[in-house]
């Protein structure tokens, strides 16, 4: 017989309230997108409203040169063939992160190097990653996963060490900022997404950044077609995609960009309260945090959970019973890339192909990560002080019950 009130055995769900709406808008969307619809200016050839939205996302993450795109996968691989990574470069990635970081170093014929990440943050450990490099080594990609940023100092030198391009996955890092200076040019290229989850978003989209003169010029050319920068129609000076964003894409963008220091705020508020809130929960860690990171971008609010024991049954049964209590879209994150079989076939074919070793992933902490952490979305954190103060009661409770689940 229960005994906890678990809303999974009958009991009082400890969320009430429906979750915060994502996205976030209003007329200023609606009249944006009308605006852009009777212009009969839909594509950024003939439009300006993608090349405004550009010149405002780099005033707001102080990059002197951003590039709007399709999204923000092909923004990885484009910032990867600006920056000369091609057939048989090795590019270190983490392992716990979303498919596109690798995957994106195999669509312009590179091998990712898995390198594990720092258990306390989920964030690429560059010790791990300096010990990955190899003679074929070309690049880095660390991974600003959930907000949180990677350590651009460690990063940064072991670029200028080795002479690596760095690329910073910002994907979910949009407003984040380390020692003031935001994400996106702290390395040799930022990448950003705006998928439909994203804090700021248009459906699809993404962006690259950065303050090097000779790259923004090869990132622009790999986006428009092989295209030189005030150079002619059909002057191709590289083989390149066509990733334009569409101009209705770009009005959505302007439109959500304005409120985007706003939620943050929200976020950054929720979030904090959530961390005092679960301090003293036995069984639950939430992730730690740097005194570098002015700025925490809170895509996701991440939490490990030792009380799991590492048993990843426990963890779904703590997940089921975290939805009945109404966090719906909690979730258990990741699965290791580095188990991955489409990546680890592809890559290991390309290293066979030209005669290469594959090097051959060891990420322990990344495989125990797998197994017991669970996140949280970005729109949990937009809610009020209440909601947050019941979301914290939903993961006591459930953490509380896991005898009951077991």
């Amino acid at each position: 017989m229960s005994t906890s009130g678990l809303a999974l055995n009958g009991g009082t769900a400890a969320i009430s309230t429906p979750a915060p709406v994502w996205p976030v808008h209003d007329e200023l969307e609606a009249d944006a997108l009308m605006e852009v619809l009777k212009s009969g200016k839909w594509g950024t050839t003939s439009g300006d409203v993608v090349k405004t939205f550009e010149g405002e996302f780099a005033t707001h993450q102080q990059a002197d040169h951003a590039f709007a795109l399709s999204n923000g996968t092909l923004a990885l691989a484009a910032a990867l063939r600006a920056g000369g990574v091609g057939i048989g470069d090795e590019v270190i990635v983490p392992p716990y992160t979303f498919i596109a970081t690798a995957s994106a170093a195999l669509f312009v014929g590179a091998v990712p190097v898995f390198a594990d990440v720092d258990p306390t943050t989920h964030l690429l450990d560059p010790a791990a990653a300096k010990a990955a490099i190899t003679e074929r080594t070309k690049a880095i990609i660390p991974v600003h996963l959930a907000g949180a940023i990677a350590d651009m100092d460690a990063f940064a030198a072991l670029g200028r060490e080795h002479d690596l391009i760095i690329i910073e996955d910002s994907a979910q890092a949009t407003g984040a900022a380390w020692k003031g200076t935001p994400v996106g040019t702290l390395g040799d290229i930022g990448t950003f997404s705006f998928q439909s989850s994203k804090n700021l978003t248009a459906g699809e989209g993404g962006v690259v950044t950065t303050n090097d003169a000779a790259l923004a010029d090869n990132l622009y050319a790999q986006i428009n077609v092989g295209r030189v920068r005030g150079g002619g129609w059909y002057e191709h000076a590289v083989v390149g995609w066509n990733l334009r964003m569409t101009e209705f894409q770009g009005a959505i963008l302007r439109s959500q960009l304005s409120r985007l220091d706003a939620q943050q705020k929200q976020r950054d508020d929720n979030a904090r309260l959530l961390d005092e809130l679960l301090a003293d929960v036995d069984g639950v860690v939430p992730d730690a945090t740097d005194e570098r990171w002015t700025a925490h971008g809170r895509h996701l609010y991440m939490m490990r959970f030792p009380a799991f024991e590492g048993n990843p049954e426990v963890r779904d049964a703590a997940l089921k019973a975290l939805k009945a209590e109404g966090l719906a879209s909690a979730s258990s994150g990741y699965v290791p890339l580095h188990r991955n079989e489409a990546v680890v076939r592809d890559a290991r074919a390309i290293a066979d192909r030209l005669g290469q070793p594959y090097p051959e992933a060891q990420c322990p902490v990344t495989d125990e990560l797998c197994r017991d952490t669970i996140w949280l979305p970005q729109h949990w954190m937009l809610g009020s002080e209440e909601t947050t103060r019941s979301v914290a009661t939903a993961i006591t409770k459930v953490v509380n019950s896991l005898d009951e689940l077991r």
